[in-house]
């Protein structure tokens, strides 16, 4: 059964099958875990999308660490960078860009962007930079206890953050009371006992499956990039990608229809569970099993990730955005992907 599985995993038509079954399980577990948080209501619907969405991701970057090929080690630094670009760039920059648009000006409350923004920063920092300016190890590594440390301060920054937007500072993530007339999830019914239960049976289902397809998939996926030429980080790319594609998707539609709130809340949302949950999970994970694990990015990429983080400063500094504020946003991701494609 194994062998047939693995000669099936080398045919072109069933790889191809299996890409669009882990994405429709991806987006059937975003699904039916926001239908659970519906109904749970903060702080615990949050806590449920997020460790989903943390589940999803780690499964995808754990099975490429597992397979031990070429390059491993630096899936999970590349997927967590790729996630803050393509958060703070292009979901965003599209979202500024796509409102601008429609409706000329958008207003957000700055208080809580800007909250988010510097854990977020913080973050980053802890993770993806620490590692390259340590002396206790060289190159880009971490010891086994700053490793271990990282992941800690990392879990505790998240759930400082969660606390606060959901408990103690709640009004600075919601939509002023003009706009939260034209949100329609706001005033929705929640979903019954029922439909509930049944949500929570699939998105059981659906993480199995997407854990089951990610470990199979990961071979196919590290011989295409191979196969293409491609550099090794757009396999971390194609990962931060297919994660936040419900959730970026969400929040475009959110901005389209003049909730840039709602969008923020998302897009930021997403990016702090990324690091805040799965680096934690994945560090864990390193040490029990004697993984190794890189996390330190290039001088490159430490460019273009605070500068990411300048320009986001002065986007949300003022709680108004104009479609030229998207463009820029825009313009630098795209500036990542060529880089990134010819460093």
């Amino acid at each position: 059964m194994i062998d047939t599985l693995h000669h099936l995993a080398s045919q072109t038509w069933f790889i191809v099958i299996m890409a669009i079954a882990l994405i429709g399980g991806v987006l059937s577990a975003v699904h039916h875990a926001e239908v659970i948080a519906h109904k749970t209501g903060e702080p615990y619907g949050a806590l449920v999308l997020a460790i989903s969405v943390t589940i999803i991701e780690v499964s995808l970057i754990i099975s490429m660490m597992l397979s031990g090929h070429d390059g491993s080690q630096f899936i999970a630094r590349d997927a967590v960078f790729a996630t803050v670009m393509i958060v703070l760039n292009g979901v965003i920059g599209l979202c500024i860009f796509v409102g601008g648009l429609h409706h000329h000006e958008m207003n957000f409350r700055n208080e809580g962007m800007n909250s988010a923004l510097a854990v977020l920063t913080a973050l980053a920092t802890f993770i993806l930079v620490m590692p390259i300016v340590t002396t206790s190890t060289p190159g880009p590594d971490f010891t086994k206890s700053q490793l271990a440390f990282a992941g800690i301060a990392s879990f505790v920054l998240y759930a400082a953050f969660l606390f606060f937007q959901t408990v103690t500072h709640r009004d600075y993530y919601l939509p002023k009371a003009a706009n939260q007339k034209k949100d329609n999830n706001i005033h929705a019914e929640k979903p019954s006992n029922i439909k509930t239960g049944i949500s929570v049976v699939l998105l059981i289902i659906s993480l199995v499956v997407v854990v089951g397809l990610a470990e199979l998939l990961s071979p196919a996926i590290e011989a295409g990039v191979k196969a293409a030429g491609a550099p090794k980080t757009i396999v971390g790319i194609a990962i931060a990608m297919l994660v936040l594609l419900p959730e970026g998707y969400a929040a475009v539609r959110a901005a389209k229809a003049n909730r840039l709130q709602s969008s923020l809340n998302l897009a930021l949302g997403s990016a702090l569970a990324s690091i805040g949950l799965s680096i934690p999970t994945i560090a864990a994970i390193a040490i029990y099993f004697q993984l190794p694990l890189s996390l330190g990015i290039s001088s490159l990429n430490m460019t273009l990730m605070y500068l990411t983080f300048f320009i986001g400063g002065l986007t949300l500094a003022i709680g108004r955005t104009t479609l030229l504020q998207g463009v820029v946003h825009l313009i630098i991701f795209f500036e990542y992907l060529f880089l990134s494609l010819v460093p």
